[in-house]
C-alpha cells in the first residue's frame, strides 16, 4: 500500500504516488522509465488514464492501443490490462470506487 503523497515503487522502472482521494473516485500519478512495464492484472474499479507525456502501449482484453501525450484511455472494471512505456512516461490514473487495496491511511 502506497502512503497517501508519496512517492513509492511499483513495477521495475515504475514509481507511483496517490493523491488524496474523495469519497468514491481517486487518482494517482505514474512514472515510467522507457521500456518499463505496468504488468498485465485486472480490478473491479473502473479506471481512466490520461497520458501527461511521453507514449504508452496499453493492452486492455487483447486489444493494443498506444497513447500520446494528451491522450486518455478507459478501462472498463474487470479488464484485463497491462501497458508498456516506449519512451520515458507519465500517467494520471484515476479510479472509481476507491482501490482500497492501495490505499494507506493513518
Amino acid at each position: 500500500m502506497c502512503p497517501i503523497g508519496e512517492w513509492e515503487p511499483a513495477e521495475p522502472g515504475v514509481k507511483r504516488k496517490i493523491f488524496e482521494p474523495g469519497q468514491s473516485i481517486m487518482m494517482m500519478e505514474v512514472h515510467f522509465e522507457e521500456g518499463a512495464e505496468g504488468y498485465v492484472h485486472s480490478h473491479p474499479h473502473e479506471q481512466m488514464s490520461y497520458c501527461l507525456k511521453g507514449a504508452l502501449e496499453f493492452t486492455v482484453d487483447g486489444k493494443t492501443t498506444v497513447l500520446r501525450a494528451g491522450d486518455t484511455i478507459v478501462i472498463p472494471g474487470g479488464a484485463k490490462h497491462g501497458t508498456k512505456a516506449l519512451e520515458p512516461s507519465v500517467l494520471l490514473d484515476a479510479f472509481t470506487p476507491l482501490r482500497e487495496d492501495l490505499l494507506k491511511r493513518g
